[in-house]
């Protein structure tokens, strides 16, 4: 039995997950009420591997417990009233991390869908992915796929995965898509808008986030919806993912209840 079959066998009986995350956690204050609720919130999910080696853990206890707060962030948003909840799950540039960690992370989707798929169809969530399929397992595409299915007719938040996902790509495949449709004489170049280019991004028929939010202390996009956070607004904190709890959510929101958005103007 490998190291990792190992750690998440302790992790699935709860040795580092329930006790740790609660003691964890902040205490949750008064919920942020009003009209100007951010519509669509994206999230950065960081730091899973460095709240893990800070505990003396795996990487991959990280990212279990990421897996929970997911869950806990979810049921915040929605009851606040965010309708759009995009959280990047996996980056084109994850890849690049080790062949086990990689594995175990294209197991996650698979494990939280079968054990939230229930609880998120009751609760009028629908999950939407943005990504490239291809290069998924067939065990994880399955999983999405399904959730994506079952939760299509679901009229409350929409929880959209960024998973394999890309903005650079993504903006490149839209404009290779537009250069189809102009030497094919579908339309002219001079004739290209904004708005055509925004509905060949896989965010397609999605408000742009009002809010971005990023976790453990980092300060960049890695390469997460470029063009579609032109005018978000921004919050980072140092906290990392898995203990990122309901009242970090709640404070975000009220920043950004706080703050003018001008969009260019006065």
């Amino acid at each position: 039995m490998s190291i990792f079959s190992r750690w998440l066998g302790k992790l699935r009986f709860g040795v580092f997950s329930e006790n740790d995350l609660k003691r964890e956690q902040v205490k949750t204050e008064n919920e942020p009420t009003g009209e100007n609720i951010p519509r669509h919130v994206a999230i950065i999910m960081d730091g899973n591997g460095r709240w893990a080696k800070a505990r003396g853990l795996p990487r991959i206890a990280g990212h279990h417990n990421g897996m929970k707060t997911v869950k806990r962030i979810t049921k915040a948003a929605d009851r606040v009233g965010v309708k759009v909840l995009t959280l990047y799950a996996f980056s084109t540039e994850n890849w690049k991390r080790p062949k086990a960690e990689v594995e175990f992370l294209m197991k996650l989707p698979q494990e939280f869908l079968s054990l939230e798929l229930d609880e998120l169809v009751e609760n009028n969530v629908q999950v939407r992915m943005m990504g490239n399929r291809e290069l998924l397992p067939d065990h994880t595409l399955a999983a999405v796929e399904e959730a994506v299915r079952k939760t299509k007719d679901n009229t409350g938040l929409i929880l959209n995965f960024a998973l394999n996902y890309g903005s650079r790509i993504e903006m490149v495949d839209a404009a290779k898509e537009l250069a189809r449709q102009a030497a094919a004489g579908i339309i002219q170049p001079d004739a290209i808008e904004e708005a055509d280019f925004e509905r060949l991004l896989l965010s397609s028929g999605l408000p742009d986030p009002d809010l971005l939010i990023r976790t453990s202390g980092e300060l960049r996009l890695s390469n997460f919806m470029l063009w579609q956070l032109a005018y978000s607004e921004f919050w980072f904190t140092d906290v990392y993912w898995p203990e990122f709890s309901e009242q970090h959510l709640f404070d975000a929101i009220r920043e950004y209840q706080r703050r003018a958005r001008r969009y260019g103007g006065l």
